[in-house]
């Protein structure tokens, strides 16, 4: 059987730290790919030829073009990886869906709208291509063993998942989506929420807010909650998941805990779950995702991390910015299309303090 050509949008510099200043996401997808003889890497674009030229030659690239466009056009691609900022996402993805493309595989957070991340997913869909992004850790041991649990009955019923780490948006994205993958990707009804924004904080060239706290419950009843920033320490974790019968918690805070822990209800004490060494990042979780991702394609089938899938957790970060704008619960599904908190700094709404040179 012939390989599945590969082709990359935005390939970035080579990796040197974390952060969004430092973090080539191309080049962890395409180590992801060479471990799949399956798969052949076959051409790359980058408006920086420097960087795309660099990436051919790390990782045995034949063609770098500057313009994803031509190389869309010349190349028959099976699977195209996205690798840009949020705000380019939506027209490279349509794009290569528009070019005959049957697998994209793209980075996360969706888009920087409502109506962007939608417009993908509706143009994917009507052209037959399989889209996905990059919420790799729900391929990582302390969430999927987490799941496990929960689905064994460990804690009884769910009644509440929440967050207490990162952000609304860019790491929020990962958060949502592991929120809907313990609630069995159920939708959401409402939410209500509100932010804090008095320091410029970009992201990938996108808004992020320094603090939140939003409620939300699905339409099974299960209660969401976030709280971010300076009131992460009221969730005192990474995921927490609260049953009628006990409480998982993911990514404790405190020296020395385990990552993930059990404790069921007429427990004394917590019973740690070992996760073979893995954390809330890594190791691997990336190679395992785009694995996933490759072998449903083959099979004609949607990934875990399809489209749909991340709609959902999008609406909810949209909804939460939202919310805070109307200083009021949001019904869903969510009847805007832009971005509330980009659209309250533009209006002068918000005014956060600019961050200092050089950061």
């Amino acid at each position: 059987m012939a390989q599945l050509r590969v082709g990359f949008i935005g390939t970035g510099k080579r990796p040197v730290r974390p952060g969004p200043l430092g973090y080539g996401m191309a080049h962890q997808h395409a180590a992801a790919y060479q471990k799949l003889p399956e798969c052949a890497i076959v051409a790359c674009a980058d408006i920086s030829r420097e960087n795309g030229e660099a990436f051919a030659e790390l990782f045995g690239v034949p063609k770098v073009y500057t313009d994803y466009r031509e190389m869309l056009e010349k190349e028959e691609l099976d699977i195209v990886s996205v690798c840009t900022w949020p705000h380019l996402h939506e027209e490279m993805v349509v794009a290569a869906a528009e070019a005959g493309v049957k697998g994209i595989y793209c980075e996360k957070p969706m888009a920087d709208t409502w109506q962007g991340a939608k417009r993908m997913v509706e143009v994917c869909e009507a052209r037959g291509a399989k889209l996905a992004f990059n919420h790799q850790r729900r391929y990582g041991a302390p969430f999927r063993k987490a799941k496990a649990l929960l689905d064994a009955g460990e804690i009884g019923r769910l009644r509440e998942v929440s967050f207490g780490f990162g952000n609304l948006y860019d790491y929020g994205s990962h958060n949502f989506d592991l929120c809907n993958y313990f609630n069995d990707e159920r939708p959401a009804l409402w939410v209500i929420a509100q932010i804090d924004y008095r320091q410029e904080n970009l992201v990938f060239g996108r808004h992020n807010e320094n603090q939140a706290f939003a409620l939300w419950q699905y339409d099974n009843g299960v209660f969401g909650l976030a709280s971010t920033g300076a009131g992460a320490g009221f969730v005192r974790c990474h995921h927490r998941l609260v049953g009628e019968e006990g409480v998982i918690e993911i990514g404790p805070a405190g020296q020395g805990m385990p990552v993930l822990r059990i404790r069921r209800s007429g427990d004394k004490d917590w019973e740690a779950i070992d996760c073979g060494g893995e954390d809330c990042h890594g190791p691997g979780y990336i190679d395992r995702a785009i694995a996933d991702f490759v072998g449903a394609l083959q099979e004609g089938k949607d990934s875990p991390l399809c489209g749909r899938n991340a709609l959902r957790a999008t609406e909810l970060i949209f909804a939460a910015w939202e919310s805070s704008r109307r200083r009021g619960r949001v019904d869903l599904p969510l009847d805007v299309p832009g971005n509330a908190l980009e659209e309250m700094v533009a209006q002068g709404e918000l005014r956060p303090a600019k961050a200092a040179a050089g950061r």
